[in-house]
Order: C-alpha cells, then sequence, then structure tokens
C-alpha cells in the first residue's frame, strides 16, 4: 500500500494510538490566494470597508483556528 499508519488496506482513514511518541515541537506554512477587485483591496489597506476592519478579523480567525488544531 502507501505505507502511511493512517491509511488500512482498503484505502480507508482509521484510528492509529500514538500515545507513545514522543512531544515534538512542530511547524506549519499555509498560503492562499483571494481575487478581489482594486477597490475592495484599497478599502481593505485602507480599513474603510462596509464590514469593518477586515484583517483584524482575519487575524483573529487564524489565532482561534491555531488554537483548535489539536481538536483535529
Amino acid at each position: 500500500m502507501t505505507g502511511l499508519t493512517h491509511i488500512d488496506e482498503a484505502g480507508a482513514a482509521r484510528m492509529v494510538d500514538v500515545g507513545g511518541k514522543a512531544v515534538t515541537a512542530r511547524e506549519a506554512i499555509a498560503s492562499g490566494r483571494i481575487t478581489m477587485s482594486a477597490e475592495a483591496a484599497a478599502a481593505i489597506g485602507a480599513g474603510t470597508a462596509k464590514k469593518g476592519d477586515v484583517l483584524a478579523v482575519a487575524r483573529v480567525a487564524g489565532i482561534m483556528a491555531a488554537k483548535r488544531t489539536s481538536d483535529l
């Protein structure tokens, strides 16, 4: 098969006991891309978007998501 411990012979995901593994520091880097009008980008950059401070909301959402990664 693939050699992945979390995939069974049929290709289905399965639970694996990781209780005996040592605690390690890990880091992940993500990237993305969005498309918007020049007017929307200018409003976000200036902090004048109709719905408020878009970048502040995005920062808070990112922090909240990072705090919940252990729930995955």
